[in-house]
């Protein structure tokens, strides 16, 4: 059985909305990052990155990051058809998934809730912000003109909407904010799907 380490309403959120999408038995440990529980030897152990999502597979062996874990579940389980049939459309899913984690994620939100993580100077940490708050808004318009005309990125849902999902979560749950209409239809699709709202509730989110 497959485990997924995760923090709840972290990245590790989309992966999580993958293995209730499988469908197939799956074990959920826990990682608090508020109490920096990431950075304690009985995480590193499992992923010495300090970060979720993790996955430890049925062998004990651990993968790590976020495109590399949806990938493998696609691949694992390619009768759920979560990976695009054709190359464009493989493509423009890992564009996608790279420019969220990668980017909008890392050098975006990461600013906005964690600024200390970019400056040990506290009379620096608006700045930060500001500066996340601007990535984070470019991301979220690259997104929206690449959903226009699609309810899914790829045409059919794939693992490149959970990405996307994540941040519209954030977007509207921690942000407070107003998502464009095209992501705003995304995210209303995403919350229908019932393995979205199986796992809302795992994590203690209200749907």
């Amino acid at each position: 059985m497959n485990t997924l380490y995760f923090a709840p309403g972290a990245c590790s959120i989309g992966i999580h909305i993958l293995l209730e999408e499988i469908g197939a038995p799956y074990g959920l440990e826990k990682v608090n990052l508020m109490e920096g529980e990431q950075h304690k030897p009985g995480y590193l152990a499992v992923n010495p990155k300090a970060k979720v999502p993790s996955l430890k597979r049925d062998d004990g062996s651990i993968i790590t990051e976020y495109p590399a874990v949806a990938y493998w579940l696609a691949g694992t389980n390619p009768d759920k058809k979560l990976w695009p049939a054709d190359l464009e459309s493989q493509v423009l899913a890992l564009e996608t998934l790279d420019y969220i984690t990668g980017t909008v994620h890392t050098h975006g939100y990461a600013r906005i809730f964690r600024p200390g993580n970019f400056t040990p100077e506290e009379t620096h940490h608006d700045a930060v912000k500001a500066k996340g708050a601007d990535i984070g808004a470019k991301g979220l318009a690259i997104l929206e003109k690449k959903l226009a005309g699609r309810d899914w990125l790829c045409g059919a849902f794939s693992i490149a909407d959970t990405a996307i999902f994540f941040l519209c979560f954030w977007h509207v749950t921690r942000l407070k904010g107003e998502l464009s209409p095209n992501l705003a239809g995304h995210y209303a699709r995403m919350l229908a799907r019932p393995s979205v709202q199986a796992v809302l509730k795992q994590e203690g989110f209200a749907t």
